[in-house]
């Protein structure tokens, strides 16, 4: 079953390009269903990466983060209200 999708003129160029590419580079001519579904098969096994791709910020950190940064806590010696940190730190 297939299902038309629709993309904006720079995504198709670009997917034309990439598949004019594969062709010159491979000898092998690909179609453009072959190569999203190639594609979409790749962005699917590394999905967290897709996914992290469409947040706006890194904020929240993951629990793995979370914990590296806690780990690697150390206390400076000085004790300071947080609206002295940028004295505390840069004089």
């Amino acid at each position: 079953m297939t299902t038309a999708v629709k993309v904006h003129d720079d995504a198709k160029s670009r997917l034309e390009e990439l598949q004019a590419e594969i062709r010159l580079e491979t000898g092998h001519n690909v179609t453009q269903q072959e190569l999203l579904t190639r594609l979409i098969d790749e962005a699917y096994e590394s999905r967290e990466d897709v996914i992290d791709s469409f947040r706006e910020s890194s904020v929240p950190l993951t629990t793995a983060e979370k914990e590296a940064m806690e780990r690697n806590r150390f206390h400076s010696g000085v004790d300071a209200e947080e609206r002295d940190v940028d004295d505390v730190l840069y004089g």
